[in-house]
């Protein structure tokens, strides 16, 4: 039987801050094998949880700030490729992005951060375009792209099934913060 191939489902947040007249982006600086990094808040989709569920705990995790998705910038799907460490493989990953904007909540003092990140930090947009060899992903410049033209969808966009919401041995549903629980109606989750 063939194996079926499935991209990595992975979301981003671009979030906006005015520091006295300068617009600035939250990003976060992380080790990655290559190198010290810059991304968007991102990362993996958990299970029993849906896009914005996950942004929103991607951002408090990377950057100990909660974040409210409001609308969808765009889906992106990108592949990428480098060869394996110690091995003569080659690492193919492709990845299918949720990229949301949104409101930004409380800075949590004291939060731990995940493991490789290693600071949150604003940046300009010029800063952002003059560090794109410290990009982790070329997305990072077509969310920001996108988000600047104004660029959005309403979260109605997305529909996930009451059956994401089962129970799932890995599930994180129970260490979410009371406003990330997950809802029967996606459009009032968050």
């Amino acid at each position: 039987m063939k194996t079926r191939w499935k991209p990595s489902v992975t979301v981003a947040a671009v979030i906006e801050r005015d520091f006295d007249g300068v617009r600035k982006f939250l990003l976060v600086e992380e080790e990655t094998r290559d190198g010290l990094k810059l991304n968007n808040p991102a990362g993996h989709l958990d299970p029993g949880e849906n896009p914005e569920q996950a942004c929103a705990r991607e951002t408090l995790e990377e950057t100990a700030f909660h974040f409210k998705p409001e609308a969808i910038i765009g889906v992106y799907m990108s592949r990428f490729e480098r060869a394996t460490p110690g091995q003569n493989d080659i690492e193919d990953i492709t990845y299918l992005r949720f990229a949301f904007c949104g409101q930004l909540g409380a800075f949590v003092p004291g939060q731990a951060l995940d493991e490789g990140i290693v600071r949150a930090v604003w940046l300009s947009e010029a800063e952002i375009r003059a560090s794109t060899a410290m990009h982790r992903s070329p997305l990072l410049i077509k969310c920001l792209d996108d988000y600047l033209i104004g660029q959005r969808f309403p979260l109605s966009l997305l529909t996930t099934d009451d059956s994401v919401y089962a129970q799932h041995p890995a599930a994180i549903t129970t260490t979410l913060t009371p406003a990330l629980v997950p809802a029967k109606n996606l459009t009032t989750v968050l």
